[in-house]
């Protein structure tokens, strides 16, 4: 999470962040009816900042009211992953655009040393799995965070970043495209490096463009989460 102090962590903030990462990494089920019952019991927590938090997961995605059936996660459907990754194609090769103009060397060689860890502590060339956790440890945050334009950071790091997460994660970090996803984040850090705008915005929309595609291909197989 993105601060320039440190606040405290209220029981609202608590608990958005206990049920933004089940959500996301599919502990509780995408298409999943909530139960504020259920979960205030679950998280020890009582109604008024359960309900806060749920206004927030609302906010950026995770959770959507339905008509006559009340809240429910979001599924994860192929409708869904379009919609939403035309958008990032757009907006993360913007600020990749924006990176190669705006990051600092430090700023680069940090991300370049991200990559070395993620390769070392990772079955990335085995192809086995290639998880990122969020925030600063993700490459595509960071990436964001150089652009350097604070409602391409709003947009793509709060209000659609654990919507991306949630798709990223449950469907796209691991099987045979691992490898290649690390070679093209690779690509993109030197097209940054080299401060060559159009190259970077280029690699990134094929990047996403090809994540589409390869989580579109695992929805269908597996049939829609719901």
């Amino acid at each position: 999470m993105r601060t320039s102090t440190v606040l405290p962590i209220t029981a609202a903030d608590r608990v958005l962040l206990e049920i933004q990462r089940a959500i996301v990494e599919g502990t509780i089920a995408a298409g999943s009816k909530i139960s504020e019952p259920e979960l205030a019991k679950r998280f020890s927590l009582s109604r008024a900042p359960l309900r806060e938090a749920l206004a927030r997961l609302e906010r950026c995605h995770l959770i959507e009211r339905i008509p006559n059936a009340g809240a429910r996660v979001v599924k994860l459907s192929t409708q869904g992953l379009l919609s939403l990754y035309q958008l990032r194609e757009t907006l993360e090769g913007m600020a990749c655009r924006l990176a190669a103009v705006n990051m600092t060397d430090t700023e680069i060689a940090e991300v370049r040393h991200l990559l070395d860890q993620h390769l070392s502590t990772q079955r990335v060339r085995e192809g086995e799995s290639y998880y990122q956790e969020a925030g600063d440890l993700d490459f595509h945050y960071r990436v964001i965070i150089g652009s350097k334009n604070p409602y391409l950071i709003n947009i793509l790091c709060d209000e659609l970043y654990h919507l991306v997460r949630m798709y990223r994660v449950q469907l796209g970090m691991n099987g045979p495209r691992v490898s290649r996803a690390f070679d093209e984040h690779k690509a993109i850090l030197n097209a940054i490096a080299n401060r060559d705008a159009e190259l970077a915005d280029l690699l990134m929309r094929r990047h996403i463009a090809a994540s589409r595609r390869n989580i579109e291909q695992r929805l269908n197989q597996n049939g829609e989460l719901s």
